[in-house]
C-alpha cells in the first residue's frame, strides 16, 4: 500500500481477533515511531508491549487500581475491566517521557509522542493490520501507572490495540478541506 493511500483511508478499528503483529510486524510498527516528528530529536517515548496473559493481568491491574478507590464496585464492572485488554490480541502502551530541554517544551515532547503513535496506527493500517487507539481512564489512572512502571513525569499517551481486522470498516463521512483549512492573508 502506498504512503498516500494509507494516510488517507486509515479507520480504526475496535473489532480485533488473532492473530496479532508478527516479530516482523512488531519491527514495522516500532520503526515507524521512531520516524515521529521529534524536535531536538530527544525521543521523548518509550513503548511497552502487551501480549498474551499479559493482557489478563493488565486487566487485573485495571480492576485492583478501580477496587482501591471504589471497594463496593459492582460485579459486572469489574468483569468489563478484567475483559478490556482482551479485546485485541497485542497492546501497545505509548509513553511520554518527557525531559527538561530549554528549546523544546513539555508540550511539543508530548505531541511527539502522539505522532509516534499515530504513525504506529498509520503503519499497521498499511500492513493490513487493524488498530484502536484509546485512552480512558485507565491511561490516567495512577495506580495503573504505577503498576505499569511508569516513572514520575511520564504519561501514558494511550493503549493502541493491534490485531486483525474482524469485519471491513468503510470510510466513515469526512468534512471538506474548505471546512478545515482557511488562509490566512495577513493582517
Amino acid at each position: 500500500m502506498d504512503a498516500i493511500t494509507a494516510l488517507t483511508e486509515r479507520v480504526s478499528v475496535p473489532k480485533l481477533r488473532e492473530p496479532g503483529p508478527s516479530a516482523e510486524q512488531w519491527r514495522v510498527l516500532l520503526g515507524a515511531a521512531l520516524r515521529a516528528a521529534d524536535h531536538g530529536q530527544l525521543r521523548p517515548w518509550r513503548f511497552l508491549t502487551v501480549e498474551g496473559d499479559a493482557r489478563a493481568d493488565l486487566g487485573k491491574l485495571y480492576c485492583e487500581s478501580v477496587l482501591k478507590d471504589t471497594p463496593d464496585l459492582p460485579e459486572t464492572f469489574q468483569q468489563k475491566l478484567i475483559n478490556m485488554p482482551l479485546r485485541a490480541p497485542a497492546l501497545l502502551l505509548v509513553v511520554a517521557c518527557c525531559q527538561a530541554h530549554s528549546k523544546v517544551p513539555e508540550v511539543e515532547q508530548v505531541v511527539s509522542a502522539g505522532a509516534a503513535a499515530q504513525n504506529v496506527v498509520n503503519a499497521a493500517f498499511a500492513l493490513g493490520l487493524g488498530a484502536m487507539w484509546r485512552t480512558g481512564d485507565m491511561a490516567y489512572n495512577t495506580h495503573v501507572l504505577k503498576g505499569l512502571g511508569l516513572e514520575e513525569g511520564e504519561k501514558l499517551i494511550g493503549y493502541v490495540y493491534l490485531g486483525t481486522p474482524a469485519a471491513t470498516k468503510s470510510l466513515p463521512p469526512m468534512p471538506s478541506v474548505e471546512e478545515i483549512c482557511q488562509s490566512w492573508s495577513g493582517q
